[in-house]
């Protein structure tokens, strides 16, 4: 791609979850979400795959349905109630379409199907900003209206969520649809405690965010995309092996891990609100993606690729990609549990 272009779509992503962050009117709100759309859609589509068309044409329905969804639902609480306001999206109805638009959007169950089929057709870069950089500017809106939706739908969201986002990557094999279906999980837990400490779902995305950059560029590192690829990693680079293993464990939410420490504030967070089903259930869901990340750890470093020579290979290509934002982030998502009052002080 022409890096003039690149440069004008980078811009454009940055430019309209600037404007979703800046604006306190549905119609600027929708507008940058759009802009945000039509950015990144050339990005998926950029080597002509076939996959990555499809990809990209699923992403662009499915989103502007979402959009249209919820320019509907905004002009239907101007036209009831006369308020244009983020904050003064108070009508049911209204409040409950919004919701549901921007869970589609960030790939919420139950509109979730076209998340894991859209990430598989993707390269591993877009890939890395439609699990992050995407989520930013709709978990803006969600965090916004909370205090106007109904719990029971945030509780339905929550839990189905963070259910189908365990049981769904619990036979896949690639692994763009298995950071797909971690996304979905991780985006339960962020909606579970949306109503009762926002702080707690701000905290939750950006270790998210820190967490799931750190295994793209790993797999992105290793040119790594499905289970069976995952054996040769450990002769070809340990260290790195061992800290993607790592952060795999810590996206489980495994203690002294980062990725314990979201999980752990937003069940006691439950528990102090008188949900302890609630936070036993999501405990349990937990599990079912930690099943998924073990396996992912037992192929990478407790197997080995198939081979012929019982010595190390005495060759090695030399790296040509630049890897500086990987030891950064791979410290964040591994050594931040210690931070957990630090950071709590500094969101509340």
């Amino acid at each position: 791609m022409n890096p003039w272009v690149l440069f004008i779509l980078i811009a454009s992503l940055g430019l309209g979850t600037t404007i979703t962050f800046a604006s306190s009117h549905w119609f600027l709100a929708w507008m940058g979400l759009e802009i945000n759309t039509l950015a990144i859609i050339p990005l998926m589509a950029q080597h002509h795959h076939p996959r990555a068309v499809e990809a990209a044409t699923k992403y662009f329905l499915v989103q502007a349905a979402a959009a249209a969804l919820m320019l509907f639902a905004a002009t239907s609480n101007a036209w009831m109630l006369g308020e244009w306001h983020i904050q003064q999206l108070t009508h049911p109805l209204a409040t409950a379409a919004t919701m549901i638009s921007l869970a589609m959007k960030v790939g919420l169950a139950p509109t979730h199907l076209w998340l894991p089929e859209v990430l598989q057709g993707l390269d591993l870069t877009t890939g890395l900003v439609l699990s992050t950089w995407q989520k930013l500017a709709p978990m803006a809106l969600i965090y916004q209206l909370a205090p106007n939706v109904d719990h029971s739908l945030l509780l339905i969201i929550g839990l189905s969520s963070a259910f189908i986002g365990g049981w769904g990557g619990l036979n896949q094999t690639q692994l763009r649809k298995i950071l797909a279906y971690s996304s979905i999980a991780h985006m339960g837990w962020m909606i579970i405690v949306l109503k009762y400490a926002p702080t707690l779902m701000l905290l939750s995305l950006m270790i998210y965010i820190v967490m799931t950059s750190t295994v793209f560029m790993a797999l992105k590192t290793v040119s790594s995309t499905s289970l069976a690829t995952l054996a040769t990693v450990w002769t070809k680079s340990p260290i790195l092996a061992t800290i993607t293993m790592l952060t795999m464990l810590s996206l489980g939410g495994l203690p002294p891990l980062t990725g314990f420490m979201p999980k752990w504030m937003i069940l006691q967070e439950l528990t102090k609100q008188t949900l302890p089903t609630t936070a036993t259930i999501m405990a349990l869901a937990a599990l079912l993606s930690l099943f998924f990340y073990l396996r992912l750890c037992y192929n990478m470093t407790l197997t080995s690729g198939p081979n012929t020579n019982n010595n190390k290979a005495p060759w090695r290509f030399k790296t040509t990609t630049t890897i500086t934002p990987l030891p950064i982030m791979a410290t964040m998502s591994l050594m931040m549990l210690p931070l957990t009052p630090t950071i709590m002080a500094l969101l509340t």
